[in-house]
C-alpha cells in the first residue's frame, strides 16, 4: 500500500513537471488576463502599492475606493472590432456541401457557438497573451461508417487552450527542417480539488486525475492517437524570439494601465484630504465625527494643546490628473489608437493622423494575416479526421483602412471655394460623395475617364436641350460631359 501511494505521488510530481518558458511567463501572463477582465479580479490581484504601516483593513479599504479603468480591454476590442467588421471568405472547394463542414461552421465546439464566434475569442485571448492554442479533437464512438456518423452527429470539435493551462510542450525538428509537435500537457478541468490533465503524443492521448489535496495523480484512460500528430494550432498574435511564445498586444499598456490605477488612487486619497483634513488633537479630547462637529477638552488644559486642522494643498489633485492624462495618451501612442478612442478635441495634424490610422490599419493587417495561417492550419486538420483533403482557401481581409471623414470633407470644401475649373469642380463632388460612401460611373470631360469602380453613382443625367443666343443653334445634351462642353462654349438650356 505505502508502495501504491508513492508511486501515486511520484506521478504527481512528473505531472505537475512545467516547461522552463511557462514557469518564466506564468505570473506575466495571470497580471496580464487580470489587466484584460479588471474587476474583481483586478482589485483580488493587490496590484495597489501599499502604504509604509497600512494595516490590512486600511488597504482592503483603498482597494474598493480606487476604481480600475480597464485600457486594455478597451484597446483589444477596438482591435476585434475592426478585425471582423467584414467576415472571412471562405472557399471549401468540393467540401461546400458536406454536412460535417455545415455543422461545424454552426456549432464548433459542442456548445453552441459558431466558428466566427470562436475565431473572435481566438483572436481576442492571442492579443491578450501573445498566443493561444487551439486544439481540434473528434469523439471516439462505435461508429463506422459515414452515414451513421451523420445520424449520430459525430465530427471534429474545437478546444481553445489558454497559455495558463497549457503548462508543458516539446517540438522537434524533423529532418526536412520543420518543427513537429510531440508532446502537449494542459488541463483540461477543474472539479473541486481534481485537476483532469490531457497530455497528447504522436501514439497516444493520456487522460489524468491529479488530486490538489492528497497530491497524488491516477491515470484515468490511455487511447490511441489514430491521426499520428497531436492536433494542436499554436496561434500567434506576433510571433515573439522564444519558439511558442507570442507578443502580446498589451504588455506594455496593461503596465502603464497599473501606473493609471494607482494614480487613481492617490487622486482620491488627495480629494478626501482637501475635503477632509487631518484634525490634530490632543488625546485626551472628545471629538465628535462629520463637517461641524463638536471637539470636547478636559477643564484646565493646556492653551498650546488646542485642536488644529492640518492645512493640504489641492495643486496636488491637478497633477495627478495631468498624469493620469498623460499616461492615457501613451497607451493611444502605444496602441495606435488616438485617433479612434480621442474623449475630447485636440489639435492634431491631418498627417499625422493619416500616419497613425495608416500604423493600425499594417497591425490589423498582420493580425489577420495570422488569424488566416491559422484556420487554415485547422481546416488541414479538420480534413485528416474527416479522410479528404483541403483544397479550399482562406481570405482574412487585408485593408482596414480608416479615414476621418469630417475631416476630408472639411479639406475638399476648402478645395472647392478656391477652384474656378468646373471639371475640378465636378471632380470635387465626385471626391465628396465617395468619402460619404456612395458608388458611381462616371465620364470627365475631354475624354479622361474615372476609375468607375472607385467613384460614386450619381443620379442618371437627364438630357438638355441647349440653346446658343449668338448663333440660334440648338443641340441635345445627352450626358454630362456634353452638358459642361456646351456650357462653356456659351450655351444656355432653352427654357432660359
Amino acid at each position: 500500500m505505502a508502495s501504491s501511494n508513492f508511486t501515486l505521488q511520484q506521478d504527481y510530481i512528473a505531472l505537475s513537471s512545467t516547461h522552463q518558458l511557462y514557469l518564466k511567463w506564468r505570473d506575466r501572463w495571470q497580471f496580464l488576463m487580470q489587466s484584460y477582465i479588471g474587476g474583481k479580479e483586478y482589485r483580488d490581484a493587490g496590484n495597489l502599492v501599499r502604504y509604509v504601516l497600512e494595516t490590512d483593513g486600511e488597504y482592503q479599504q483603498r482597494l474598493l475606493n480606487t476604481a480600475y479603468i480597464n485600457h486594455p480591454q478597451s484597446v483589444i476590442q477596438t482591435y476585434i472590432s475592426f478585425l471582423f467588421r467584414e467576415e472571412p471568405e471562405r472557399d471549401f472547394a468540393t467540401w461546400a456541401n458536406d454536412w460535417d463542414v455545415n455543422e461545424f461552421l454552426a456549432d464548433c465546439d459542442y456548445d453552441g457557438r459558431s466558428f466566427d464566434d470562436f475565431m473572435k475569442e481566438v483572436a481576442t485571448w492571442t492579443s491578450v497573451f501573445g498566443h493561444a492554442w487551439v486544439m481540434l479533437t473528434k469523439p471516439k464512438t462505435d461508429a463506422v461508417t459515414q452515414a451513421q456518423e451523420m445520424e449520430q452527429s459525430i465530427r471534429p470539435y474545437l478546444n481553445l487552450i489558454t497559455p495558463l493551462v497549457c503548462s508543458d510542450w516539446t517540438w522537434r525538428r524533423t529532418s526536412n527542417g520543420r518543427y513537429e509537435l510531440v508532446y502537449l500537457k494542459y488541463i483540461e478541468e477543474i472539479i473541486d480539488r481534481i485537476q483532469v490533465v490531457k497530455v497528447w503524443r504522436p501514439d497516444t492521448i493520456e487522460t489524468w486525475e491529479m488530486d490538489q489535496q492528497n497530491r497524488e495523480a491516477n491515470l484515468r484512460s490511455v487511447e490511441e492517437n489514430e491521426l499520428g500528430m497531436i492536433p494542436a494550432v499554436l496561434v500567434y498574435n506576433q510571433r515573439g524570439i522564444e519558439k511558442g511564445i507570442g507578443i502580446s498586444d498589451i504588455n506594455d499598456i496593461a503596465d502603464i494601465s497599473r501606473m493609471i490605477y494607482n494614480m487613481t488612487s492617490e487622486n482620491e486619497q488627495a480629494v478626501r484630504l482637501g475635503t477632509h483634513p487631518t484634525l490634530v488633537v490632543p488625546p485626551t479630547a472628545q471629538v465628535g465625527a462629520g463637517a461641524g462637529a463638536m471637539i470636547v477638552l478636559q477643564e484646565g488644559s493646556d492653551p498650546g494643546l488646542n485642536p488644529y486642522a492640518l492645512e493640504f494643498s489641492g495643486a496636488a489633485v491637478g497633477s495627478i490628473h495631468e498624469t493620469i492624462k498623460t499616461l492615457e495618451n501613451q497607451i493611444d501612442l502605444i496602441a495606435n489608437t488616438g485617433g479612434i478612442r480621442i474623449k475630447q478635441t485636440r489639435e492634431v495634424s491631418g498627417v499625422a493622423l493619416q500616419t497613425e490610422f495608416q500604423l493600425l490599419n499594417a497591425k490589423l493587417a498582420g493580425k489577420a494575416d495570422q488569424m488566416e495561417l491559422a484556420e487554415e492550419q485547422i481546416w488541414r486538420i479538420f480534413g485528416l479526421y474527416q479522410g479528404k483533403t483541403w483544397e479550399g482557401s482562406i481570405d482574412y481581409p487585408d485593408n482596414f483602412d480608416i479615414k476621418d471623414t469630417e475631416r476630408e470633407i472639411d479639406t475638399l470644401v476648402k478645395a472647392k471655394s478656391a477652384a474656378t475649373d468646373p471639371r475640378v469642380l465636378k471632380l470635387i463632388d465626385h471626391e465628396v460623395v465617395e468619402v460619404l460612401g456612395e458608388e458611381a460611373d462616371i465620364i470627365i470631360p475631354e475624354g479622361e475617364i474615372v476609375d468607375a469602380a472607385a467613384l460614386p453613382a450619381v443620379k442618371p443625367f437627364e438630357p438638355h436641350i441647349m440653346y446658343n443666343p449668338d448663333t440660334e443653334e440648338k443641340v441635345i445634351a445627352r450626358t454630362e460631359a456634353e452638358h459642361i462642353s456646351y456650357m462653356e462654349q456659351g450655351f444656355i438650356h432653352e427654357e432660359d
